[in-house]
């Protein structure tokens, strides 16, 4: 055998065309994004307040011991968490599957055979190969498809680590909601006792003749009203409570005890620069990773209508009657090389090169449209954390007032100079605020969650990893 052409393929293959990198990061956007949308340097909404000490675990940062530990038993339990970090495995699977074919394929044969015929005396046969084949790269087609493999891969690790994020905001937001209908729970149950007392008062009113029926029944009526927003408290706080156990893969019984107060909204956190977040958010780190999966299956596909070309090789030992016969020797071996050029294949080859391309500006596409999407996250949030704080502070104010406005009309109306329905009036101004009162406090922690989530949950540059 003639080893020249086997040296001249080794090198070629040493020398072969090398695999383009796909473009990253900034690259990536701006290819991805039209030419007329500019990132800005800085986020448009403005931040208030200063800056507070920012945990790597943005949960601690609410000082919530009760919440640090469902959030821990959520991210041990969750069964889409699990199913998550399960198709991490499998991308790591693919990627040593990829990387494979980059490697000789040893395989190894055997036969042994007894033939018998009548009046011949019976014949026996063994035979045992070992072979080797190793297809030569030389257009990157290969390498190509790991590159995507490992892109893939990572794309995956970074759903699984947004998965994580998402799992724990969400797990927090529902714990606050908790928290908020328990309150609205307890406080339709101090409206209750409110107009009942009340309707004492009105009775006794009426039996001195001071006032008549129609009071007694609008009192009534109050006091119906009041126990059935009682009711639908209560069926919101057990709505709240399963949707929160679902999420720790316990069984929705409501049965979850959850804090009886809020706590207070953390400091103001940093929030970076724009072109930051790209690197920040696991969800933008995985669409950028599909855009370079997308690119290097490109590669791959263009590099699949060239020439392949293999190197072969293989060995073993044959034992039967006949080579003993002979005199000859029982062992074996052959070196060879294959060429495979594809030369007319329908159009196959030139279709998936048009999918790849196809699927490549859909990846492209998708990322400029997740980052918009996450820019506007971080500004709508930002926003909101100024307005809701405002809110706050204008409904304290309302329920102040109102508390104080009602607190004169019961002692005008035990002196008779306002109507009860003057009182029954105020009384509902005051419920209201309350009720509104309880609400904006889960707003504004919510809404702080939703920041963290938009830039990115935690500040480390640590990821976590499935178990």
């Amino acid at each position: 055998m003639n080893k020249i052409p086997l040296s001249l393929l080794a090198a070629a293959f040493l020398a072969g065309c090398a695999v383009p990198p796909p473009p990253t990061g900034e690259e990536a956007l701006d290819m991805a994004l039209p030419e007329t949308t500019e990132v800005r340097e800085s986020y448009a909404s403005q931040q208030d307040g200063e800056i507070g000490p920012v945990p790597a675990n943005f949960i601690h940062a609410f000082g919530d011991a009760q919440l640090d530990a469902i959030v821990d038993e959520a991210l041990q339990n969750n069964l889409n968490l699990r199913a998550s970090a399960s198709r991490v495995e499998a991308s790591a699977g693919f990627v040593t599957q990829a990387g494979a074919a980059m490697k000789p394929v040893v395989s190894a044969a055997g036969e042994a055979v007894e033939t018998g015929y009548s009046g011949i005396p019976q014949q026996s046969s063994n035979q045992i190969g070992l072979g080797v084949s190793w297809e030569l790269d030389i257009w990157g087609k290969v390498r190509a498809q790991t590159a995507a493999a490992e892109a893939d891969f990572e794309a995956a690790t970074a759903d699984y680590e947004f998965a994580r994020l998402s799992l724990k905001a969400q797990v927090a937001k529902s714990w606050f909601t908790g928290v908020e209908t328990y309150k609205q729970v307890a406080y339709a149950q101090e409206v209750v006792e409110l107009y009942a007392k009340t309707l004492d008062i009105v009775n006794t009113k009426h039996e001195f003749g001071e006032i008549g029926m129609k009071e007694v029944h609008l009192a009534r009526a109050d006091l119906s009203s009041s126990k059935e927003r009682l009711r639908q408290a209560t069926g919101a706080h057990e709505v709240a409570l399963r949707s929160l156990e679902v999420l720790l893969s316990r069984y929705p019984s409501a049965e979850l005890q959850v804090a009886e107060e809020f706590v207070a909204v953390p400091p103001a956190i940093p929030v970076g620069l724009p072109s930051e977040l790209i690197e920040r958010r696991p969800d933008l780190v995985a669409a950028e990773r599909r855009v370079a999966a997308s690119f290097n299956l490109t590669t791959a596909a263009k590099a699949a209508r060239l020439p392949s070309i293999g190197l072969t090789a293989g060995g073993g030992a044959v034992n039967n009657q006949m080579t003993s016969l002979l005199g000859s020797g029982s062992s074996f071996w052959n070196v060879g090389a294959n060429f495979l050029a594809p030369i007319y294949s329908g159009g196959a080859l030139q279709a998936q090169v048009e999918i790849q391309t196809a699927q490549q500006e859909a990846a492209l596409a998708d990322y400029g449209q997740k980052a918009l999407v996450a820019f506007g996250e971080v500004e709508t949030t930002l926003s909101n954390e100024t307005i809701l704080r405002e809110r706050e502070e204008l409904i304290d104010a309302i329920v102040e007032d109102n508390e104080r406005a009602l607190e004169l009309a019961n002692t005008q109306f035990e002196n008779g100079d306002i109507e009860l329905l003057d009182v029954l009036q105020m009384q509902a101004r005051v419920v209201n605020a309350k009720v509104a009162q309880i609400s904006i406090r889960n707003a504004r922690l919510a809404e702080r969650i939703n920041l963290h989530l938009a830039l990115g949950g935690d500040f480390n540059s640590e990821q976590s990893t499935p178990e």
